[in-house]
């Protein structure tokens, strides 16, 4: 997740705090909207983790978050 603050508060022209928080309220966000074991897909890859390939979408929220599979 530092590397999505660092992208954000690069690419917005904020400080890393204000993206930090920005980044968490996208994330809460998207855990109240997305079904659950889709919510903890994202999360995972946003904190690094490894995320199952489910029908691709590992493979396409990895792609979205730079990370390749």
């Amino acid at each position: 997740m530092d590397e999505l603050i660092k992208l954000v508060s690069q690419k917005v022209g904020i400080s890393e705090k204000q993206a930090q928080q920005a980044v968490e309220t996208v994330m809460g966000f998207l855990k109240d909207k997305l079904p659950a074991p889709v919510a903890s897909q994202v999360e995972s890859a946003l904190t690094g983790g490894e995320m199952p390939d489910v029908g691709g979408l590992g493979k396409k929220l990895g792609g979205i978050l730079g990370k390749k599979k």
